[in-house]
């Protein structure tokens, strides 16, 4: 199992060199960095001289290395629009996008495992076909016309729930940098609308893919064999069919929110949630190349991380995954 887990670490770090490299030659051929930072107001000699001592005159290697050295030790640049170190305003911005998918991974698990498992055991019940149905639409639908659908309904005609903004937060540890939503009530139905059409990308995938895998699980030998013994269907359903069928969600489920936490974009936008996804749109209206590029490191650094997370737990769950890995 160590072999294992070291193996997948370094898998995770060659990843991040390629990305971080694909993320350097993308700032070292767009924008300017000098005149980002002093725009017009100089000579070009002045600016000739500027782009020297910050070495962007340097070969490409010097200075891709000059990057990773920095990002090693958690400097990703400065932003020119907020005049603060990228992680600075990143590390802002990120408790917001968290606190989204927190509420979207549990509205998924909620809502997918029951139903899942529901119709898999009655496939034909009505029930079942309603989410079945409600399911194909839910995958049809983008993410934006959802959210819209709902701040109508919820905001607009029903007038029940907050169409926009996080509303009352909290400083949760007293240092400005993590205001929480989840402690106010204003803040938890300021959640609701942003998770619920977040999660709606998700939700279909999971309520179909546990149908399906509780369905083929069902079928197999040692479920036969449970049957056999004069095992209780609930014996027979919850510990040997559900604990098997979770074996590959719990593997696409990770990947998955990786992907939401990186296409938050359009929930952060017509929500007007101030989270990193907010933030990037505003980097790319004010071309903050800076900051686009700290943005990507770190949301592929989230994805990788969550990743190799995911293999590992999957790692330990089924010893098989460690066998064929290491052949």
């Amino acid at each position: 199992m160590f072999a294992f887990i070291i193996r997948r670490i370094l898998q995770a770090v060659v990843v991040m060199l390629v990305i971080s490299l694909m993320g350097f030659a993308i700032k070292n051929n767009i924008g300017d960095p000098v005149r980002d930072l002093v725009g017009e107001r100089v000579t070009p000699a002045e600016r000739a001289k500027m782009a020297d001592d910050m070495g962007l005159n340097d070969p490409f290697l010097i200075q891709y290395l000059r990057f990773i050295g920095h990002a090693v030790k958690g400097d990703l640049g400065r932003s020119f629009l907020y005049n603060k170190p990228n992680l600075e305003v990143i590390s802002q911005h990120a408790p917001a996008t968290i606190e989204l998918l927190m509420g979207t991974a549990l509205i998924i698990v909620l809502i997918s495992l029951p139903l899942g498992v529901q119709s898999a055991l009655q496939p034909k019940s009505k029930l079942a076909r309603f989410t079945m149905s409600f399911s194909t639409l839910g995958i049809s639908m983008p993410v934006f016309l959802t959210a819209i659908l709902l701040i109508y309904v919820f905001a607009v005609h029903l007038q029940i729930l907050p169409s926009f903004g996080r509303g009352e937060t909290v400083d949760l540890f007293g240092n400005g940098y993590w205001n929480t939503g989840f402690l106010t009530r204003d803040g938890l139905e300021h959640l609701i609308l942003p998770c619920l059409s977040l999660s709606s990308i998700m939700l279909p995938l999971f309520i179909r893919l546990i149908r399906s895998e509780m369905m083929e699980v069902l079928e197999t030998e040692y479920i036969k064999y449970a049957w056999a013994k004069g095992l209780s269907p609930a014996r027979v359903w919850m510990v040997h069919a559900f604990k098997n069928t979770l074996l590959p969600v719990v593997t696409v489920f990770g990947v998955q929110m990786g992907i939401t936490f990186a296409f938050t974009i359009l929930t952060e936008l017509v929500f007007q949630w101030q989270g990193m996804g907010f933030m990037f749109l505003e980097a790319v209206q004010r071309a903050d190349i800076s900051l686009l590029i700290a943005y990507l490191v770190v949301v592929a650094s989230v994805f990788v991380l969550v990743n190799t997370v995911v293999d590992i737990v999957y790692g330990f769950i089924n010893p098989t995954v460690r066998i064929v890995g290491t052949r």
